[in-house]
């Protein structure tokens, strides 16, 4: 998840709060601050990622992470544009989901920094199944470049 508009942090902690609906909390990176990437005219992020066990399908989880955007009072004004809150769902198991506005694993998540650094912090042997690769050899392979900065202590 991301934030780059109003207070980043307290964005962060209210979406994970919230995340709860969904099922449990099973870990919580630490936040990181990274730079925008694709439309880069645009305040700095403040990313993290958290681990979560549900019961739900990839669809209903969606809907209700969609849920607590809109609740968060995001605005979708501009694709890749500044937003208060971004959840994503990066990994769900090792299935592969492809179904209209969903798919699983998200598709960029192996060119992120801001993804991997996070994700890597908490799962390292998280499993991308389309490349066959855990989260901490995604990370390796990436090329020099996207700053993210690990916020100590947490933001």
């Amino acid at each position: 998840m991301g934030s780059n508009l109003g207070a980043r942090s307290a964005n962060l902690r209210t979406a994970i709060e919230r995340l709860s609906v969904a099922g449990p909390i099973r870990a919580v990176s630490g936040f990181y601050e990274t730079e925008p990437v694709e439309l880069c005219d645009q305040p700095w992020f403040l990313n993290c990622v958290a681990a979560l066990e549900t019961g739900q399908s990839p669809g209903a989880l969606l809907k209700a992470l969609l849920a607590i955007e809109q609740e968060m009072g995001r605005l979708r004004m501009k694709d890749k544009g500044p937003r208060l809150i971004d959840i994503d769902i990066v990994l769900f198991g090792d299935r592969v989901v492809e179904e209209q506005g969903l798919k699983i694993p998200h598709p960029a998540m192996h060119q992120r920094r801001f993804v991997l650094e996070p994700l890597a912090e908490i799962a390292p042997e998280a499993f991308h199944p389309g490349l066959k690769k855990t989260a901490g050899e995604l990370l390796t392979a990436l090329p020099p470049g996207q700053t993210v900065r690990r916020l100590e202590p947490r933001a």
